[in-house]
């Protein structure tokens, strides 16, 4: 029996999720935080670095469209899904370090990568879920902010180990995913959502699952969170993607010198995880939605901003700018998640989170392809192409919401 003292001084099961979220999805940037590392030894441009981005959104994609159409999320338990995900992503992450000699090789492991986390993001959304279903906008932001310093995690790793092989940073980010799978493993699933549904003989080919999580759709709330959500995907990992080029070639390089090229981009992708908890504690005494859409909006606006002024900014105006588009650029992501989760029946929130994110990152896979392609061609002008996202993703929720009052008075 564990004394009241040890009680007390236990983590929430919210934090342990948000830790092994930060730990397991290390894996997901971590060939970027070697990027000036590979252009040397495979000879290879940011087109390409691009790609091996790309690679990881495929898989995730595949991974996770998979999981929503067999309902995988909702048919086993989350906490044993995710960590096995943690471990097949620490594998074959190992495997790109270790065997990986050129660009098609690296691009299969990358996606393998990729399809295993689509076990540990959505299920980590599910997990949180059924711990915290009374402060999921609270509860949510904590999650993404851990995925956000995630994120950022193997560009502090390659600062820290700057005389060090690249292999041993992607080794790094391996070793902190095994980890995180175990603590969710430990944890287990909460008490607030169903369990786990027996597969039946009319379960065959998950058709009928599909049309019912295709069916969340249908609900006007989470269309229209949906809207907000895949015009924020189309800016946010392309900005994740390029920010270590945008830092190379602005006035920022010559801002911090001892920082260098992967320490101020870990400062700005990490800005995110300050932006997530405090989008979450404006939910204490706002909606999830004004607050999302308040971040959105400020985003797109810091795009419009740099995409003008970039040639022309001195380093510590700059610095200001990037780092409220780091914190903005992420921070309605859960809020956008939570208003969907909130949207739709409990029983199907694992999988309709699961193919909204997977139709969410098939989005990035344009954005990221399109806007390391154009950087190549037409320099830092090119961020224009991620203002769109957010003005689209703006215009789709309110015009769905209004559609909706419009037909409630009618």
């Amino acid at each position: 029996m564990h004394s009241p003292s040890i009680a007390r001084h236990r983590p929430t099961p919210s934090t342990v999720i948000a830790v092994a979220q930060l730990l397991g999805t290390s894996l997901w940037f971590s060939a970027n935080s070697a990027a000036q590392d590979l252009a040397r030894a495979w000879h290879i441009g940011n087109s390409e670095i691009g790609w091996l981005t790309s690679a990881v959104q495929a898989g995730f994609i595949t991974g996770t469209l998979f999981m929503a159409l067999a309902a995988m999320a909702d048919r086993f338990r989350a906490s044993r899904i995710f960590a096995l995900s943690a471990i097949a992503g620490a594998f074959f992450n190992a495997c790109f370090a270790w065997f990986s000699h050129g660009l098609a090789d690296a691009m299969l492991y990358r996606f393998l990568v990729g399809f295993s986390l689509a076990g540990i993001y959505p299920l980590g959304m599910k997990l949180i879920v059924s711990w915290e279903p009374r402060r999921t906008g609270m509860a949510l932001a904590q999650l993404v902010a851990m995925l956000t310093l995630g994120t950022a995690l193997p560009h502090l790793l390659r600062q820290l180990g700057a005389g060090l092989p690249w292999q041993s940073v992607i080794l790094a980010s391996s070793v902190l995913a095994l980890i995180g799978g175990g603590l969710i493993y430990a944890l287990g699933e909460g008490p607030h959502l169903p369990g786990t549904r027996k597969r039946t003989r009319n379960d065959a080919g998950a058709i009928g699952s599909r049309a019912a999580v295709l069916s969340a759709f249908k609900a006007r709330p989470f269309r229209a969170a949906a809207w907000g959500y895949f015009g924020h995907m189309w800016e946010l990992y392309a900005f994740w993607t390029i920010v270590p080029i945008l830092v190379s070639h602005t006035a920022l390089a010559h801002l911090a010198p001892n920082w260098g090229i992967s320490g101020m981009s870990f400062a700005i992708i990490g800005a995110g995880a300050l932006g997530c908890i405090a989008g979450g504690m404006l939910t204490r005494r706002f909606d999830s939605a004004p607050v999302a859409l308040s971040a959105l909006a400020l985003s797109g606006a810091c795009g419009a901003v740099f995409a003008l002024f970039w040639s022309v900014m001195p380093p510590l105006p700059m610095a200001a700018l990037m780092l409220v588009w780091g914190a903005s650029v992420v921070a309605d992501s859960p809020q956008f998640s939570a208003l969907s989760a909130r949207s739709c029946p409990a029983d199907l929130v694992g999988s309709a989170l699961a193919i909204q994110t997977s139709i969410g990152f098939a989005i990035t896979v344009a954005s990221i392809s399109l806007s390391t392609d154009l950087l190549t061609r037409m320099g830092l002008d090119a961020v224009w192409l991620l203002v769109p996202g957010p003005m689209v993703g703006l215009a789709g929720y309110v015009l769905t919401v209004k559609g909706g009052r419009r037909t409630a008075r009618a």
